[in-house]
Protein backbone atom coordinates (compact mmCIF):
# COMPACT_ATOMS: atom_id res chain seq x y z
CA UNK A 1 0.00 0.00 0.00
CA UNK A 2 1.79 3.27 -1.29
CA UNK A 3 0.57 6.18 1.43
CA UNK A 4 2.04 8.69 -0.77
CA UNK A 5 -1.09 10.98 -0.37
CA UNK A 6 1.42 14.41 -2.32
CA UNK A 7 4.66 14.40 -4.20
CA UNK A 8 5.70 17.80 -5.14
CA UNK A 9 9.17 19.41 -5.64
CA UNK A 10 10.72 15.93 -4.30
CA UNK A 11 8.17 16.59 -1.09
CA UNK A 12 5.89 14.10 -0.07
CA UNK A 13 3.10 13.47 2.83
CA UNK A 14 3.28 10.25 4.04
CA UNK A 15 1.23 8.55 6.75
CA UNK A 16 2.87 7.19 10.07
CA UNK A 17 0.62 6.11 13.29
CA UNK A 18 2.60 8.03 15.91
CA UNK A 19 3.25 11.24 14.23
CA UNK A 20 0.21 11.04 11.56
CA UNK A 21 1.02 12.62 8.30
CA UNK A 22 4.54 13.71 7.81
CA UNK A 23 5.88 15.96 5.48
CA UNK A 24 9.36 14.64 4.10
CA UNK A 25 11.86 15.67 1.48
CA UNK A 26 13.01 12.16 -1.10
CA UNK A 27 16.73 13.12 -0.83
CA UNK A 28 16.23 12.36 3.37
CA UNK A 29 14.98 8.40 2.39
CA UNK A 30 17.04 5.93 3.20
CA UNK A 31 16.90 2.76 1.44
CA UNK A 32 18.09 -0.57 2.81
CA UNK A 33 20.04 -2.49 0.96
CA UNK A 34 18.45 -5.61 2.59
CA UNK A 35 15.50 -5.81 4.25
CA UNK A 36 14.66 -6.30 7.96
CA UNK A 37 13.80 -9.62 9.01
CA UNK A 38 10.29 -9.90 8.79
CA UNK A 39 9.64 -7.01 6.45
CA UNK A 40 10.60 -7.89 3.31
CA UNK A 41 8.41 -5.23 1.66
CA UNK A 42 9.39 -2.57 3.72
CA UNK A 43 12.94 -0.68 2.25
CA UNK A 44 12.70 2.60 2.14
CA UNK A 45 12.62 4.45 5.67
CA UNK A 46 13.08 8.23 6.94
CA UNK A 47 14.48 9.30 10.27
CA UNK A 48 11.69 11.63 12.13
CA UNK A 49 13.04 12.71 15.60
CA UNK A 50 11.20 11.62 18.65
CA UNK A 51 11.03 15.56 20.66
CA UNK A 52 13.50 18.32 20.36
CA UNK A 53 16.69 17.85 22.23
CA UNK A 54 16.08 13.90 23.16
CA UNK A 55 18.64 11.34 21.97
CA UNK A 56 15.89 9.21 20.61
CA UNK A 57 15.09 8.88 17.24
CA UNK A 58 11.73 6.59 15.05
CA UNK A 59 13.17 4.64 11.85
CA UNK A 60 9.88 5.22 10.48
CA UNK A 61 9.02 3.27 7.07
CA UNK A 62 7.41 5.59 4.00
CA UNK A 63 4.79 2.76 3.09
CA UNK A 64 3.86 1.22 6.30
CA UNK A 65 2.12 3.61 8.74
CA UNK A 66 2.44 1.06 11.55
CA UNK A 67 6.30 0.30 11.16
CA UNK A 68 8.69 1.99 13.31
CA UNK A 69 11.82 1.58 15.16
CA UNK A 70 13.42 3.13 18.21
CA UNK A 71 16.74 4.21 17.17
CA UNK A 72 19.81 5.73 19.33
CA UNK A 73 23.48 6.21 18.50
CA UNK A 74 25.04 3.19 20.63
CA UNK A 75 27.79 5.21 21.64
CA UNK A 76 24.97 7.37 24.05
CA UNK A 77 24.71 4.54 25.76
CA UNK A 78 28.33 3.10 25.91
CA UNK A 79 30.94 5.06 24.63
CA UNK A 80 33.39 1.98 24.17
CA UNK A 81 31.04 0.25 21.71
CA UNK A 82 32.62 0.29 18.41
CA UNK A 83 32.03 -2.42 16.22
CA UNK A 84 33.86 -3.28 13.51
CA UNK A 85 32.08 -3.05 10.49
CA UNK A 86 33.02 -5.35 7.44
CA UNK A 87 34.59 -4.78 3.89
CA UNK A 88 31.48 -6.42 2.50
CA UNK A 89 29.28 -4.16 4.65
CA UNK A 90 30.73 -1.25 3.48
CA UNK A 91 31.24 -2.11 -0.07
CA UNK A 92 27.33 -3.05 -0.41
CA UNK A 93 26.61 0.52 1.34
CA UNK A 94 29.38 2.24 -0.59
CA UNK A 95 30.71 3.59 2.14
CA UNK A 96 34.35 4.97 1.48
CA UNK A 97 35.28 7.26 4.18
CA UNK A 98 34.27 7.05 7.69
CA UNK A 99 32.21 10.12 7.94
CA UNK A 100 29.83 8.19 5.72
CA UNK A 101 29.30 5.88 8.57
CA UNK A 102 26.35 6.09 10.75
CA UNK A 103 25.60 3.29 13.19
CA UNK A 104 22.06 3.03 15.14
CA UNK A 105 20.80 0.41 17.56
CA UNK A 106 17.05 -0.28 17.97
CA UNK A 107 15.57 -0.08 21.46
CA UNK A 108 13.03 -2.43 22.76
CA UNK A 109 10.92 0.10 25.44
CA UNK A 110 8.12 -2.51 26.94
CA UNK A 111 4.83 -0.53 27.46
CA UNK A 112 4.69 0.62 30.73
CA UNK A 113 7.78 -0.32 31.82
CA UNK A 114 10.87 2.55 30.04
CA UNK A 115 12.66 1.54 32.96
CA UNK A 116 13.02 -2.44 31.21
CA UNK A 117 14.49 -0.76 27.60
CA UNK A 118 16.87 -2.70 26.14
CA UNK A 119 19.17 -2.39 23.07
CA UNK A 120 19.66 -4.36 20.19
CA UNK A 121 23.91 -4.11 20.36
CA UNK A 122 23.79 -7.22 18.17
CA UNK A 123 21.76 -6.04 14.98
CA UNK A 124 22.82 -2.67 14.79
CA UNK A 125 21.30 -0.49 11.89
CA UNK A 126 24.46 0.93 9.52
CA UNK A 127 23.56 4.00 8.11
CA UNK A 128 25.91 6.09 4.67
CA UNK A 129 24.42 9.36 5.46
CA UNK A 130 25.71 10.75 2.38
CA UNK A 131 24.25 8.02 -0.05
CA UNK A 132 21.24 7.35 2.32
CA UNK A 133 21.97 3.47 1.95
CA UNK A 134 21.03 1.15 4.79
CA UNK A 135 21.28 -2.37 6.26
CA UNK A 136 20.71 -4.35 9.48
CA UNK A 137 24.12 -6.10 10.39
CA UNK A 138 24.30 -9.34 12.47
CA UNK A 139 27.17 -9.26 14.66
CA UNK A 140 29.59 -11.58 17.28
CA UNK A 141 27.05 -12.70 19.73
CA UNK A 142 29.62 -14.09 21.61
CA UNK A 143 30.51 -9.89 21.76
CA UNK A 144 27.20 -8.30 21.79
CA UNK A 145 23.31 -8.66 22.98
CA UNK A 146 20.27 -8.51 21.33
CA UNK A 147 18.99 -7.19 24.77
CA UNK A 148 21.33 -5.51 26.31
CA UNK A 149 20.24 -3.51 29.50
CA UNK A 150 19.93 0.53 28.56
CA UNK A 151 20.52 2.68 31.99
CA UNK A 152 21.02 6.50 31.24
CA UNK A 153 19.40 7.54 28.23
CA UNK A 154 17.00 10.15 28.78
CA UNK A 155 14.21 11.57 26.95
Amino acid sequence: MNNTAKIMDNQRTISTSRFGAVEINDAKIINMTAPFLGFPDDREFILLPHAPNSPFWWLQAVNSPELAFVVIQPTLLDDSYRPKIGGNICRELQISKDEDLEILVILTIPKGRPEQMTANLLGPVVINISKKLARQVLLDPSYYSPCQPVGGAKE
